[in-house]
């Protein structure tokens, strides 16, 4: 009996790269005729035809099936449920904008039969992309690799050929707050890294702004590190011996018959350099509670309203 390979591609207003995704796959499955096939399609409560032209394809190919979102509810909630839907003995994650080459996947089975536990692509390069976005992208990994023990490889993508084994590990970590980049490094099993050029889109628009990228980045810092916490306990300590060392210079110069410089500019900026401070210290501890308060609610990751089974 041929095993499954379910094909998870969450979508989010992505109706003109769509039908040019489904070609590009259907020729590479062909290659993989040894697996039993299925495209498995997370609408992300898109406002376009993303989910008519699934539906399309999925009238003409039963292979196609399709989890649509009641909203938006974001990319990491898309794999998710695409982990949580597929049924296949192995599951490959890829973007429908065809910056994840699909010609890779018959070399990523390869590796997968020599017993890796899953194949992970990372880009080799960021050309075409702005150099603002690359510069503080390879900060963020560095960042992110100096404080946390939980190691995300520099340019590494969501483009992935796992065991299923591999998968339900992932879905046991139910937390709502996800951050998958970190939890495919977290849960561990032998990888093996495929690295190539970064390619641009197929069709339309990229949905990551340099914002969007940026909040990211601190979900994923937050999520995996509790330096920053660490980091504001210093910082309090640290001015709180400053202080005392001042007061005591203070006294000194006193009692020593030295005056000492008065200036109401001098005061208020260092009053505002504390409270600066103070409020950076607060911002990092009200993160991690955001986080906590959030998890506690105990909501569900999406609501799907809709699959190919309820149709």
């Amino acid at each position: 009996m041929k095993k499954r390979l379910s094909v998870v591609v969450p979508c989010y207003n992505e109706e003109e790269a769509l039908p040019i995704f489904y070609e590009e796959i259907k020729k590479v499955s062909k290659e993989l005729k040894e697996l039993e096939m299925e495209f498995l399609f997370i609408d992300d409560g898109s406002h376009d035809r993303t989910l008519e032209i699934i539906k399309e394809l999925r009238q003409k190919d039963k292979k196609v099936r399709y989890v649509s979102f009641s909203r938006n509810f974001g990319k990491e909630a898309g794999i998710f449920a695409g982990f949580q839907h597929a049924k296949g003995d192995y599951i490959v994650l890829m973007d429908v904008d065809l910056q994840d080459p699909p010609h890779l996947l018959p070399e990523m089975y390869s590796y997968i039969k020599e017993g890796y536990d899953q194949v992970a692509t990372r880009r080799s390069t960021r050309k075409g992309e702005p150099p603002i976005r690359s510069f503080f992208a390879r900060m963020f990994y560095r960042l992110v690799n100096r404080i946390s023990k939980t190691e995300i490889v520099d340019g590494a993508r969501d483009y992935r050929f796992m065991t299923r084994q591999m998968v339900d590990s992932i879905l046991d970590m139910s937390e709502v707050n996800r951050f998958s980049k970190g939890i495919f490094g977290w849960v561990g099993f032998q990888t093996k890294w495929l690295s190539y050029e970064n390619i641009e889109r197929s069709a339309g628009e990229t949905k990551w702004s340099f914002w969007k990228l940026l909040v990211y980045s601190l979900d994923g810092i937050t999520a995996f590190s509790t330096a920053p916490l660490a980091i504001a306990t210093f910082v309090g300590f640290l001015f709180c011996l400053l202080s005392f060392a001042a007061i005591i210079v203070i006294f000194v110069r006193h009692f020593m018959g030295i005056e000492a410089a008065f200036g109401w500019a001098s005061m208020v900026t260092v009053v505002a350099f504390l409270g600066g401070i103070q409020l950076l210290c607060v911002g990092i501890l009200g993160q991690y509670l955001s986080k906590t308060y959030l998890e506690t609610k105990r909501r569900p990751v999406y609501i799907a309203k809709e699959t190919e089974e309820t149709k």
